[in-house]
């Protein structure tokens, strides 16, 4: 007997899900399309909202897609559905960036489809993924300050599992790394104010709430408080641009920053980046840990490779996440699904 495939409403819920994943810039770069006969829902790179100047190779881009990979993922369990997920299933189209195959699976012993209370016949790395359901909507990016409160061990220990799930490593920073990277991240933002050619294409993808249409990427009521001691490791996303209204206050003295990286540098690898890192940020969600990213230094190739580890120099580092205890940031605007989602027999 034929698998059963989901429905276009169980289908188009999956989707909103997988778009509440976070993206350089909140550009959103992604696709999705849904062939009923297959049961496969295809996930395409939307290579018009790349961004050229800050992200010359799509590496971000692919971390993007991959975050929205891992949520549809999970909501997939949510929703009692089995998957199997294959990065760049077509080199030749390097728009496709994976394609997951969905199906219902059969009841057994009296249950109903889906509610069996395992992931088995889930592709590698879906375990566990069912009980991060719950953060998908509670996670938003936080530019707000932290208080000085560690991320207990425990907490820590969860959150470098959840990486490796993915294939990936995630290491939390210490002295004399610690300050390396800073004083990187802070170098990085100075670069970025010097380009003329960033700092228009940050511009094009924020807007101010007062005086603009509502627009995608990033509103001013998501910018965050400026840092009175000029020592915050957010972007700015407001830039050079006068905000008279906008807090200026003190953030955490010590961030707590981890860095996520993989063992290779190549597109999938960017993919896997990408659905370690939605994981692990939905784990910190579930544990009540506010998150938000430090990625500027990965933005200038001669900054990217010092953020390696100075004892091991291993890995490819891809994101850098700030993490501690505040405010959890508003929600940002999302596109349409009807922008987003089609329908093929």
């Amino acid at each position: 007997m034929p698998a059963q495939t989901p429905t276009d409403a169980t289908v188009t819920d999956l989707v909103a899900d997988a778009t509440a994943a976070p993206s350089m810039h909140n550009t959103q770069p992604w696709r999705f399309r849904y062939g009923r006969g297959s049961g496969t829902l295809k996930l395409r790179a939307d290579f018009e909202r790349r961004l050229p100047e800050a992200d010359p190779a799509n590496r971000a881009l692919h971390v993007g897609c991959g975050a929205a990979l891992l949520n549809l993922r999970v909501s997939a369990a949510h929703h009692g559905l089995t998957t199997a997920a294959t990065l760049l299933p077509e080199p030749a189209d390097p728009v496709l960036l994976a394609s997951v195959r969905l199906s219902v699976p059969p009841a057994h012993d009296g249950a109903p489809a889906g509610d069996s209370g395992d992931d088995s016949g889930a592709g590698p790395g879906d375990a566990g993924l069912r009980p991060l359901y719950p953060a998908i909507a509670k996670r938003h990016t936080s530019r707000y300050p932290f208080d000085d409160q560690p991320v207990p061990d425990d907490v820590r220990a969860r959150l470098v599992a959840a990486a490796r799930a993915e294939g990936a490593e995630l290491v939390f920073l210490v002295e004399p790394h610690l300050e390396t990277v800073l004083d990187l991240i802070r170098d990085a933002e100075g670069y970025d104010r010097g380009d003329p050619a960033r700092e228009a294409e940050r511009e094009h993808w924020t807007w101010f709430s007062k005086t603009d249409a509502p627009a995608d990427g990033i509103p001013d009521y998501a910018f965050g408080p400026r840092d009175a001691s000029e020592r915050a490791t957010n972007r700015d996303f407001a830039g050079s641009r006068p905000m008279p209204d906008r807090a200026r206050v003190r953030f955490e003295r010590n961030p707590q920053l981890a860095l996520l990286s993989t063992s290779d540098d190549r597109p999938a690898d960017w993919l896997r980046a990408g659905q370690a890192l939605e994981r692990v940020l939905l784990a910190a969600t579930l544990d009540e840990v506010s998150t938000s990213f430090a990625n500027q230094p990965l933005e200038w190739p001669d900054l990217r490779w010092v953020l390696r580890d100075p004892v091991h120099g291993a890995g490819n580092p891809q994101m850098i996440i700030r993490m501690g205890y505040g405010p959890t940031g508003p929600r940002t605007p999302r596109r349409a699904l009807e922008r987003v989602l089609t329908f093929e027999p």
